[in-house]
């Protein structure tokens, strides 16, 4: 999905985005309590608050849909790790609030993150791999806090795989709720993960202890 402008023929863009943001709102209420496959078009219309005549007047297919459902998850926490991070002030304490930052987002996204995984195989090759695109965008900007915050005589090598662990652990606390919700809060869990990724990265465990609380 190249050029999403192309999926609506109304060029006023600022009702493109109020029209647009009461479609992603009316969906994932919709996809939360029906799922993807068993919603229909006309209902997205009315749980948006217009037509369905006025809904393909912005989407081509209910893909479509899905497609800014999932736009819109993957921007608004690319908005908060943006809003968290300062290169300026870059240490390790620092990295420690980015990945706090970043699991509370996933604790009040929990849903509609456990919705865009089960629901993005529906999506085609070409959008499935824009979306991914994304994801990888946001664990490239962990990596860039890891490199700017550690020392320089912290071990670069495996930036890139502890970058998908911390973006991987976020996403386990909405997927197993189930069963960490019953052994952990959530700033026990944050705690227990910036822990674990200071060991990882050298650092002892008394100088993690002190860095985290």
């Amino acid at each position: 999905m190249s050029n999403e402008s192309s999926l609506s023929s109304v060029k006023d863009e600022q009702l493109v985005a109020k029209r647009r943001a009461q479609m992603i709102q009316g969906a994932l209420k919709l996809f939360k309590e029906k799922g993807f496959h068993r919603t229909t078009t006309r209902e997205i219309a009315k749980a948006s608050g217009f037509s369905i005549g006025t809904l393909y007047e912005y989407i081509r297919t209910k893909e479509d849909v899905l497609y800014f459902v999932c736009e819109s998850i993957y921007e608004q926490v690319h908005e908060r790790l943006e809003e968290a991070i300062d290169f300026e002030n870059a240490s390790v304490s620092h990295l420690a609030a980015v990945v706090s930052s970043y699991f509370h987002l996933v604790d009040q996204m929990q849903e509609e993150i456990l919705i865009m995984y089960q629901e993005a195989k529906s999506l085609s090759k070409e959008t499935k791999s824009y979306v991914l695109q994304k994801e990888r965008d946001m664990v490239a900007m962990l990596e860039r806090v890891m490199i700017a915050c550690l020392p320089e005589d912290m071990p670069k090598r495996d930036v890139s795989l502890i970058a998908n662990n911390i973006f991987i652990q976020g996403q386990m606390w909405g997927f197993r709720r189930w069963m960490l919700h019953n052994q952990f809060t959530l700033e026990a869990y944050i705690d227990r993960q910036i822990h674990y990724l200071f060991k990882s990265l050298g650092l002892e465990e008394e100088e993690a202890s002190n860095l985290t609380g």
